[in-house]
């Protein structure tokens, strides 16, 4: 069976929507800080036109679920959100931490990567991921805010790829890691690299009717404003 899932990523500086359609992926990207909005319709009017396909042919639509930029991951939720219920297409969120990994194994066949993004206010989002057998990427204990001099490895096995912002913004924190590590150039999540994780996720029902969707910030003391209806 040949999938159509749409995704979309805005949690970032970077702006991404990536199609796969018929095994082929169509893709857009753009670094745009504080222009996401006026950026990502365009890229999805431009993929779906390139595919020749309707957001009503999709069979999911996937989006960056952050953690990132609070109004980024706003953005993209809330724009996917409106895809997803005027096509009436189920929604798949998907780790922005877990897209840099999936990044780095496409870009230096890194199997064990630890991402790690800016999070302002002296800390960093962080998640350490190993990819399976099975293509799929598991997360070593959690995603999660902290600071860089409290950070510690989830596990200290093998060589771990370094992706994200994370590492530039403290450029001595990767010497202080009882880690083995490899640089990589993956600064931002793609939205074409969220697409392999939102077909596993399809493939295991791990799917959510638009209003159920919901972002993940991290942050306790960032609250999210739930749809109508929502409990």
């Amino acid at each position: 069976m040949t999938l159509r899932i749409l995704a979309v990523d805005t949690a970032t500086e970077n702006c991404s929507v990536a199609l796969c359609c018929d095994d082929q992926i169509i893709t857009r990207s753009e670094i745009a800080p504080r222009e996401h909005t006026n950026k990502i319709l365009p890229m999805v009017d431009e993929v779906l036109a390139e595919a020749g396909v309707e957001l009503a042919q999709l069979d999911a639509l996937a989006f960056g679920r952050g953690p990132g930029s609070f109004t980024g991951v706003r953005i993209g939720i809330g724009i996917a959100q409106g895809l997803a219920f005027g096509a009436d297409v189920p929604m798949i969120g998907v780790s922005t931490l877990a897209a840099m990994a999936a990044q780095s194994y496409r870009l230096h066949n890194a199997t064990q990567v630890l991402a790690a993004i800016d999070a302002r206010m002296s800390e960093l989002y962080v998640g350490q991921y190993r990819r399976t057998d099975t293509g799929a990427w598991q997360c070593v204990g959690e995603e999660r805010v902290v600071a860089p001099e409290a950070l510690t490895p989830d596990c200290t096995e093998g060589v771990w790829t370094l992706a994200g912002t994370g590492w530039a913004a403290y450029p001595d924190l990767a010497s202080r890691l009882a880690l083995q590590t490899a640089s990589s150039e993956v600064l931002y999540p793609q939205a074409q690299d969220m697409l392999e994780i939102a077909k596993h996720a399809y493939h295991a029902g791990d799917m959510v009717a638009a209003e159920l969707a919901s972002p993940t910030y991290l942050r306790d003391k960032v609250t999210w404003k739930k749809l109508p209806g929502r409990e």
